[in-house]
């Protein structure tokens, strides 16, 4: 195997397989990059995998359980270090960090996005609890929207308007996440719905809220959290004129299938939780189709202002 950017290729492999396994979506749409983009992309998407899994106790984002978190701080904290030494450039010998090493260096990404993508995993640890939509829509930036900023970096797209609507579709993702998993989430105790929508549904604010008896109510919760995604998927669209071709289509498939995703949990209802939503591969190659009509559209298109309602990074 040869890679564009001379980086190891046995680490460009790792990011391949760890994609592949651990998410059809971005796999699918990580294809449609340019090679260096992609390898950047995959190798990032590496290490944000592993963490994740690591701080879990579970492999490509399944088998989770309570009791495999005991040691989740301790966990946490080794990844910050690892991942220090990593930006600085001094990796641990392990294809994860050797490969963000790579990314890091060759996309100049900041080493502190990656240190706030790691404190979203420690308002996990730390059994953070959520009140209000900003303080969810906080998580949301922490566990995706700097990861979105992160790879507006490996695209090639560092100026500020940019980075925001990266931002915005990250935080999109991830509101389409927390509507797919709720039940899940909530059976080991996480909770990312905020608190004062459940109570004015009725609805406990702790693992409860999983039991049947909730599903309608939390289908209306989860519904309003799906519609808090559509202005951060209609602002991430507005981002496309900015990016090169192949990715602007590849973003436009990820946005794609990823609010497709969200509709169908919307459209479930109270059945939203008995099997994981999910696109079929006729449907992503669908909207593969349809993403590379949008990414030409694109090239001789203007984006409009940003909606100043919209959740405002830090950095």
């Amino acid at each position: 195997m040869n890679t564009v950017s001379g980086t190891d290729p046995r680490l460009v492999a790792h990011g391949e397989q760890s994609i592949r396994q651990g998410s059809h979506s971005f796999a699918a749409a990580a294809r449609l990059f340019a090679p260096a983009v992609r390898e950047g992309a995959v190798m990032l998407y590496a290490w944000c995998r592993h963490c994740d899994d690591v701080v879990d106790g579970q492999e490509f984002g399944h088998g989770q359980a309570e009791g495999d978190r005991s040691d989740a701080a301790a966990r946490l904290a080794s990844l910050r270090e690892a991942t220090a030494r990593a930006c600085a450039g001094q990796p641990p010998d392990d294809p994860v960090f050797a490969g963000v090493a790579e990314v890091v260096r060759t996309f100049r990404i900041p080493p502190a996005y990656l240190q706030q993508h790691l404190d979203g995993f420690a308002m996990d640890v730390e059994r953070h609890r959520y009140a209000t939509l900003n303080d969810t829509l906080r998580y949301c930036w922490h566990v995706a929207g700097v990861v979105g900023v992160m790879m507006s970096h490996v695209m090639g797209r560092i100026d500020p308007p940019t980075l925001d609507r990266a931002c915005d579709l990250g935080m999109a993702f991830q509101l389409t996440n927390i509507a797919r998993d709720v039940v899940e989430d909530a059976e080991i105790g996480r909770i990312y719905l905020p608190a004062e929508w459940l109570a004015a549904e009725g609805i406990p604010a702790d693992g409860r809220l999983a039991q049947p008896e909730h599903r309608v109510a939390l289908a209306c919760v989860a519904a309003r959290l799906v519609n808090t995604a559509e202005p951060y998927y209609r602002s991430a669209m507005d981002g496309l004129p900015a990016l090169p071709f192949r990715s602007a289509w590849s973003i436009a498939l990820a946005r794609s299938v990823y609010r497709a995703i969200g509709h169908k949990v919307m459209q479930r209802g109270p059945a939203a939780w008995d099997r994981r939503a999910a696109t079929t591969k006729a449907e992503k190659a669908g909207w593969a189709a349809i993403a590379a009509a949008q990414a030409l559209v694109s090239r001789v298109g203007t984006a409009t202002p940003r909606d100043p309602a919209l959740f405002v990074r830090p950095v």
